[in-house]
């Protein structure tokens, strides 16, 4: 969700207003989830990198987590919708993990939408606790050596028990992945809007499912095989 402080700086507002026009946008994003019978919607909220931006600007974004945890999780579940929060929590305030806590266990039996808020996120960091748990399982004689496989890894990484993503959407008009979910999109599609998040409503979406629509997607295989499949 690309695209926030820049949208802010065009109408000389502070970088937080661009944020906080976002908010609108994930409900925008979301609605048009459920109207589409999308399961599984993912949004990169803040990354591990994050933490680098300003201080004003990242105590800013903590208050809005909060307060956007507080107004939506309600919604959220009268609407059927489960919220997931992946990522490293331990950076976090003990009050706003008590939300997070919280809103997962209000919703943990919704099964319309599957929302993963990925939160002082990484892949890299993904990966790495992953490949932890691996390790710890062997050092204990859980496992062989033969038994590290790629699933056995994927059943370790956040999303463990998600399918992976089909597309991942890229606002703001960068093209890059930036650490995001890197393991699980390995043949994921990827799509690159030029507006901003703030400006990302339901036609934008509509507009990027329709061009992942009109892909073939291979998966190694050639064209035939797909084709005659």
């Amino acid at each position: 969700m690309d695209g926030n402080n820049r949208w802010a700086k065009q109408r000389h507002l502070p970088g937080l207003a661009g944020h906080k026009a976002g908010v609108n946008s994930v409900r925008q994003t979301i609605e048009a989830c459920v109207e589409m019978g999308i399961e599984v919607l993912t949004l990169f909220a803040f990354s591990s990198e994050n933490w680098k931006r300003p201080e004003k600007e990242v105590s800013g974004l903590m208050e809005l987590f909060l307060i956007s945890l507080d107004r939506e999780v309600k919604k959220l579940h009268r609407h059927g919708i489960r919220l997931n929060i992946i990522g490293d929590r331990s950076r976090f305030s003990d009050k706003l993990q008590q939300r997070m806590a919280d809103a997962e266990l209000l919703t943990q039996d919704n099964t319309r939408l599957l929302l993963n808020i990925a939160a002082n996120y990484g892949g890299r960091w993904d990966i790495l606790e992953a490949a932890k748990q691996l390790a710890k399982e062997y050092a204990s004689g859980q496992i062989d050596l033969d038994a590290f496989d790629e699933d056995r890894l994927s059943q370790m990484t956040s999303l463990k028990g998600v399918p992976d993503p089909d597309l991942c959407i890229r606002t703001g008009g960068e093209e890059r992945i930036s650490n995001f979910l890197i393991w699980q999109m390995a043949y994921t599609e990827l799509y690159f809007c030029d507006c901003y998040w703030p400006d990302f409503d339901k036609n934008e979406l509509r507009k990027a499912v329709e061009n992942y629509a009109n892909r073939q997607r291979r998966f190694g295989k050639t064209s035939d095989q797909i084709e005659a499949s």
